[in-house]
């Protein structure tokens, strides 16, 4: 009778895990789609009584944001910025990990810290990896999927590079401490956002202000993100490689050191420029790995990553 009772008992527990991992699923799927999104940024306080808030920030966009790769634990969400159907922007990227235990760590100013997450903290948990246009890493950050009362929400802090919107413009702090909340919503779904902007240095941290972001996606008509498939299917063989190559590095948990710029042209520049002469003359993927390697090359300062000397 025991063993019946402990059969049972693990049959259930089994059967459990496996609907909230299909309900995780499900919800990172969510986010899918072709969405009319709005942004909006604001500093709501600081610690100094001294400080200036910035100006409040607002923007629109359309973007198209899909499934592009899937194994059991993991999921690999591109995201396309849709500008007209003429110009496509690769925006970023986000892999998905079910109890992924190697995680990236931001310092500060380009460098990033490999860090080991306890097993017993990553069970049942999913990582949201978050990768640039480049597909340099930006953040990365784990935590349970919760499913109650209709809602599906993901919610996590980690450190991250300053945001496109200020990284050319600010110098007063150098790490925002990013607090995530993804909730999908019957219409899409929301990123809510409540941002610390961090100086640290060997001293210790400084709060300069925090602020509250609401990245609002609707889902519109399928159509309308068209171009973007399109674009995607002429380009992703190249930027598929880059990413493999990105792959290889960030798995020898080394960590990742870059510099912003060399010879006056930034990561993304470089691989842009390849990405173009690719698609005048496409080449082997072993070929066109070791030129994109070559060029991530000039780029990191941590040149004892292997196979980077």
């Amino acid at each position: 009778m025991k063993r019946i009772l402990l059969t049972l008992t693990l049959g259930g527990l089994f059967s459990s895990a496996f609907a909230q991992k299909s309900a995780d699923i499900q919800a990172i799927k969510g986010q899918c789609g072709c969405h009319a999104i709005t942004f909006k940024y604001a500093e709501t306080f600081s610690p100094n009584p001294e400080y200036k808030f910035k100006e409040r920030k607002e923007m629109g966009a359309l973007e198209y944001v899909f499934v592009d790769e899937e194994t059991p634990n993991k999921l690999v969400l591109m995201h396309l910025l849709v500008i007209n159907d003429s110009t496509i922007i690769k925006h970023w990227r986000e892999d998905w990990k079910f109890q992924n235990t190697d995680l990236l760590a931001y310092d500060k100013e380009a460098s990033w810290k490999y860090k080991s997450l306890p097993t017993s903290e990553a069970k049942g948990q999913w990582s949201q990896q978050v990768f640039e246009v480049d597909d340099s890493p930006r953040y990365e950050g784990s935590a349970t999927w919760f499913h109650a009362d209709g809602r599906h929400v993901w919610e996590n802090t980690t450190d991250a590079p300053l945001p496109r919107r200020e990284y050319t413009t600010r110098n007063d702090y150098n790490v925002m401490r990013r607090g995530n909340q993804i909730v999908i919503t019957d219409y899409g779904y929301l990123h809510d956002q409540d941002n610390g902007k961090i100086l640290r240095t060997p001293e210790g941290e400084k709060v300069i202000a925090y602020e509250k972001g609401i990245n609002d996606y609707h889902r519109v008509k399928d159509a309308a993100c068209n171009s973007a498939k399109e674009w995607w299917k002429t380009n992703r063989t190249f930027w598929v490689d880059v990413r493999n190559v990105w792959g290889d590095l960030i798995a020898q948990k080394k960590g990742i050191e870059l510099e912003k710029k060399v010879d006056g042209k930034s990561l993304n520049q470089s691989l842009d420029a390849l990405a173009s002469a690719y698609l005048k003359a496409p080449k082997a993927s072993a070929a066109n790995k070791a030129e994109i390697k070559a060029t991530i090359q000039k780029y990191l300062k941590n040149k004892d990553l292997i196979g980077m000397k």
